[in-house]
């Protein structure tokens, strides 16, 4: 416990070093799905790593200690963790904890409320088309979801870009994009360190529909063009608040890992052949989540066998 228990914090301060070769050399799909375990599960092995070198601290309290039959006065002689560290580490669980819960809370509400939306949204074929001259487009969660348009945007599109619109926003809600979002803040919320990957999946999850979109139409410098036209619109028009922040439209938004913004990445992305899935950084992904949830299982071992011999301490 003295290494294994530090791994997972260790990881987490080098895994925001990958987040943008991740986002822009993987196939978008690969990338959103990395990005997202990476988050969540780096998010989690850190909490939990956090919440053991806690325990060994309360374990040195008399109080406390008599609760689980341990000694108190084993703990202060045997434990691995200076008390220090593991007060502070207790205050970063705690901090951890209640992030978590207030993502999960105001995340449940949001989708909650986009379901109720898109169910009293008058519709054609998950379409709906409101009178609005700002340019926009999104897709709304529900059961089922909506794909949401205003005339503005479809006065700026032509028919042709019209349907590489619809064919994106269609990609965001039956890949279900909006979970990869909320799964990837969640372990955001956890472990601020994980805030660059959950930003990099707000990208890769616009080049997945981007992607699908350019299928479907068969055309990605058209698609590429859709892109620019619908963002430069956008642009002349102030943004007013949508009807629910998982809403994820054409337009994307600002990524902090990025020097320029998403729109040109993802326009050049498209003037460019197709990603491929890439084996070295998946398998290095692969290694690092692995080392991550190894270490947090011997860590756990060795504080079940370290309070095993507490009570053996005390019965003796």
């Amino acid at each position: 416990m003295r290494i294994a228990v530090y791994v997972p914090l260790l990881l987490s301060l080098l895994a925001p070093l990958g987040a943008r070769p991740l986002s822009e050399r993987c196939e978008p799909r690969l990338a959103t799905w990395l990005l997202t375990v990476s988050s969540l599960v780096l998010g989690a092995a850190s909490t939990i790593s956090l919440g053991l070198l806690a325990v060994t601290g309360l374990i040195r309290f008399p109080l406390i200690a008599g609760l689980g039959h341990w000694s108190a006065q084993g703990a202060q002689r045997d434990d691995p963790t200076e008390l220090s560290i593991a007060l502070a580490a207790g205050l970063l669980l705690g901090g951890a904890v209640l992030a978590a819960a207030r993502m999960l809370w105001r995340r449940a509400r949001t989708l909650a409320a986009a379901a109720v939306d898109a169910a009293c949204m008058p519709e054609r074929n998950g379409l709906v088309v409101v009178e609005d001259d700002a340019p926009d487009a999104y897709a709304l969660p529900g059961l089922p979801g909506r794909i949401v348009v205003s005339t503005g945007m479809l006065h700026t599109l032509d028919e042709a870009e019209h349907g590489i619109l619809l064919a994106h926003e269609r990609a965001h809600l039956a890949c279900h994009h909006y979970a990869f979002v909320a799964l990837a803040q969640l372990g955001a919320a956890a472990n601020p360190l994980m805030r660059p990957l959950a930003g990099a999946v707000t990208y890769t999850i616009e080049r997945w529909a981007d992607e699908r979109a350019a299928a479907t139409s068969g055309d990605r410098k058209q698609v590429a063009r859709t892109v620019g036209k619908a963002a430069l619109a956008a642009r002349r028009t102030p943004v007013r608040a949508r009807v629910t922040s998982a809403a994820l439209g054409i337009l994307g938004r600002r990524n902090p890992l990025a020097t320029a913004g998403p729109v040109p990445r993802r326009v050049a992305a498209l003037l460019a052949p197709p990603l491929r899935r890439h084996p070295v950084l998946a398998v290095a992904t692969a290694a690092v989540l692995a080392a991550a949830t190894l270490a947090t299982a011997d860590a756990a071992h060795d504080l079940h066998v370290l309070l095993e011999g507490l009570e053996s301490v005390r019965a003796g």
